[in-house]
């Protein structure tokens, strides 16, 4: 069964075997999380993403999939990158916002990974309002068939923190 636990903080210090990145369909850097991940990870995980987008994802990660890096300099074996849903008030779009989480748990069984890092995937500058991503995380990854043994969310902030940490009790 797999245990999840939360911290708060940066994702980028955290140890795991994977560290998921709440990524651009580009794969190649940008702001908040995928910014942080690219600048921690170092030149290799960019590589790496150039050469995903130079072979099978010539136009992009598809929103809800999810592909795994080498991890670079952070202290993890591996990325998995996962392209988030932008938030809709007119369409309900938490179908592909679960798919981030079951893809990128599918890509950690078959890379091996035991322990993995999420953020709040969608809930930031895609603006998916917290209590409901929390909502959606808990109760996909709760809902997932997968070896992995420890699932934590790491939310940068108190207030994502507590959306998750009521998600749990």
């Amino acid at each position: 069964m797999t245990t999840i636990t939360l911290a708060q903080g940066d994702i980028t210090r955290e140890s795991a075997d994977a560290i998921v990145n709440a990524a651009n369909s580009s794969l190649l850097g940008g702001g908040g999380v995928d910014g942080a991940i690219h600048r921690r990870g170092g030149p290799a995980v960019l590589e790496e993403c150039r050469a995903l987008r130079a072979s099978h994802y010539g136009k992009g990660l598809a929103t809800g999939k999810a592909v795994a890096t080498t991890a670079g300099n952070l202290d993890a074996r591996w990325v998995i990158h996962t392209v988030g849903p932008v938030f809709s008030q007119s369409e309900d779009r938490s179908d592909l916002l679960a798919s981030c989480y079951r893809e990128s748990l599918r890509v950690a069984d078959e890379l091996g990974a035991r322990t993995v890092a999420f953020p709040a995937v969608s809930a930031g500058i895609y603006g998916w309002p917290m209590e409901d991503a929390a909502r959606i995380a808990v109760e996909t990854v709760r809902a997932t068939e997968t070896s992995v043994e420890e699932v934590r969310f790491v939310l940068f902030d108190e207030r994502a923190y507590e959306a998750f940490a009521g998600r749990l009790r």
